[in-house]
């Protein structure tokens, strides 16, 4: 069938309005978001409902058309943008953004896949919830998105990734099937977890169009702190006395180098650190609780008192306003900006057990500096949970273009030490396109055969996002 033949059939599907074939007006859909990469596709298609979806899911299969799902194309790894075959269209989900209904008594939420995810949070609030996934793009970015790459965010500590926030999907099986396995159950034991098989998979075994979310109850107290620290090592041991002190209260802990905020305060200057920038490490915690604040920040000033004493912090500022405390997270929020507008750099989002965060900062610096030396090194992230964004910068005065031709042999010091200490070389942005041939270096020749065995019995005409995480 014809070229055209097939985009007007996708028209009476889904509506003229809602096919884009112009090259020029498809551009924002196939441009990843660090505007490093355009490929090129058929069209952008834009279903309006869950039939719609899987009809045009239908009518790919038919026509062997390669889908690429998207959602709010906020993804770092090429997950979420065509190849420049021109083969495949885009299957954009931004127009599924209805909030199905909200079940306070049961805490969830049934929410579509285009629902940003600032907005979902809105709802929980308004319905006395929370809903607690917080990403830097959270103006932008999808639930659907969220899941199908499995995002983290900074309250990963208490509540867990998005995987552990969902209770149900609805997918568009590759042969246009509906699953309807939007359960609002916490136990379920009747057959296999179909639910996980899809959370993390980035579009590669369907598409996700709906979910059933958790909430909870809403915080009645919220204390921010941003503390300055010697060594990551230093963090590690003020970790496990806050968690000690504060329980499942500790939401938030995140790590930051002291090169990362100059950044920040370099190209926001209106961003001011609560603490002078001369100690080479900081953190940003948070306590959430449902005591009262006074109860809140006695035991938040106890637990900095304490830290001081023993010498393993070496000051503190403890927000005593909404306000402050959203100064103190928009020094961490905009580390990512602050690096774009310093330039381009080599960037990685590992994990590795938390118990050897610091071992994996000073070993892998140390080696980084030996062979690139006067790199620089943007280091932030979740310590609570072990996962890091670990950026490495050229030295003064080496454009950015020269450093970056050395890229693979960064990547391989850098994930080769992930590699020792059992840790991930993606911790929550996923593998897409840009890391799933390393991440075969890294993984069993077993685990490798398992998923690539999933992915043909599900698709096997490769339909679904191919080229994304299976080499």
């Amino acid at each position: 069938m014809a070229q055209v033949s097939f985009i007007e059939l996708c028209r009476k599907l889904v509506g003229n309005a809602h096919v884009i074939s112009d090259p020029a007006k498809m551009v924002s859909y196939i441009t990843d978001y660090r505007r490093r990469f355009t490929g090129k596709a058929l069209a952008v298609i834009s279903p309006g409902n869950t039939r719609e979806v899987a009809d045009i899911v239908k009518l790919c299969k038919l026509q062997k058309i390669p889908v690429v799902p998207q959602g709010g194309n906020t993804g770092l790894v090429l997950g979420s943008v065509p190849d420049t075959s021109g083969k495949a269209v885009v299957l954009s989900l931004r127009r599924l953004k209805r909030i199905r209904e909200i079940d306070v008594a049961n805490n969830t939420m049934t929410v579509e896949a285009g629902c940003i995810l600032d907005d979902v949070r809105k709802a929980a609030l308004d319905a006395d919830r929370l809903f607690p996934l917080s990403l830097a793009s959270s103006g932008s970015c999808t639930i659907g998105g969220n899941l199908a790459a499995n995002a983290g965010g900074t309250a990963v500590l208490r509540y867990g990734t998005a995987r552990e926030l969902c209770l149900g999907l609805e997918v568009v099986t590759p042969d246009g099937d509906i699953w309807n396995g939007l359960y609002k159950l916490r136990k379920n034991n009747t057959g296999y977890d179909l639910r996980d098989l899809f959370v993390g998979s980035e579009g590669t075994l369907g598409v996700i169009t709906a979910a059933v979310l958790k909430l909870f109850p809403r915080p009645r107290t919220q204390q921010t702190a941003f503390v300055a620290l010697r060594t990551p090592d230093d963090a590690l041991r003020f970790l496990t006395i806050a968690q000690k002190f504060a329980g499942f209260a500790l939401t938030t802990f995140e790590l930051m180098s002291r090169y990362s905020l100059e950044l920040v305060t370099k190209h926001f200057p209106h961003l001011l650190p609560p603490l002078p920038l001369d100690k080479p490490y900081f953190v940003l915690l948070e306590l959430c609780e449902s005591e009262p604040e006074e109860q809140t920040a006695a035991r938040f000033e106890k637990l900095l008192q304490y830290a001081i004493e023993e010498d393993i912090i070496c000051d503190a500022a403890l927000a005593q306003t909404l306000a402050q405390s959203r100064s103190m997270w928009s020094l961490r929020e905009n580390i990512s900006a602050a690096q774009a507008k310093e330039g381009r750099n080599v960037k990685h989002d590992i994990a590795v057990p938390t118990s050897l965060f610091a071992e994996f900062i000073e070993t892998t610096d140390r080696l980084l500096q030996h062979y690139f030396p006067g790199c620089r090194m943007v280091t932030f992230g979740h310590l609570g949970d072990g996962s890091l964004h670990y950026n490495v910068g050229a030295p003064e005065g080496v454009p950015d273009d020269e450093f970056l031709l050395r890229q693979n042999d960064i990547n391989r010091i850098v994930y080769d030490s992930v590699s020792r200490m059992h840790g991930a070389i993606s911790a929550e942005h996923g593998l897409g396109a840009l890391k799933h041939g390393e991440n075969a270096g890294y993984k069993s020749e077993v685990e490798i055969r398992m998923m690539q065995q999933i992915k043909k019995a599900l698709d096997p005409g490769n339909l679904m996002n191919p080229g994304k995480v299976l080499p």
